[in-house]
């Protein structure tokens, strides 16, 4: 089962490297991580998707709540909340596929970013589902590329996370 994390940090230097550090002398894997600064210049959020059962998810919390520059875990995976991810793919393209592929961007509501002779570069934001949808559509003309930025997610109504 995978639980989203969001996990509020003070923002100094290292501290992403002990919470990666934390992970990976457990033995847990991440699946995504995004780091970014809050409202607060001096707080980042984390947002960690990891993958296990519940005594996972309650090991990896403990351990995350004894860092020091930790301010707050939530798991908000259960609640209420909105996620996306910004994903750019670089697909094949030549003049005779490029109308099939762009009606089928059209209907993700994703973007395209670049165009060459040889290839188009499109932007999409969405939950996983929605991603890897147009990723399943689009292989047929040959992925050459793909980046992904990891989950964020934030939890509905006035509750602050």
């Amino acid at each position: 089962m995978k639980h989203t994390l969001a996990v509020l940090v003070e923002n100094r230097h290292g501290v992403l490297s002990r919470v990666a550090g934390l992970f990976s002398r457990r033995g847990y894997n991440i699946d995504s991580l995004a780091v970014g600064v809050t409202e607060d210049p001096t707080i980042s959020r984390m947002t960690i998707v990891v993958r296990g059962d519940d005594r996972v998810l309650e090991q990896v919390v403990k351990q995350l709540n004894k860092l020091i520059d930790v301010i707050r875990v939530t798991d908000i995976e259960s609640e209420d909340s909105v996620d996306r991810e910004l994903v750019l793919i670089k697909v094949a393209s030549d003049v005779n596929t490029r109308a099939e592929i762009i009606q089928i961007v059209d209907i993700f509501r994703a973007r395209i970013v670049d165009v060459s002779t040889k290839s188009l570069i499109i932007e999409i934001t969405g939950n996983e589902d929605k991603i890897l949808a147009l990723e399943k559509l689009l292989r047929p003309f040959g992925i050459k590329e793909l980046a992904r930025t990891g989950k964020i997610a934030l939890t509905r109504g006035a509750k602050k996370v």
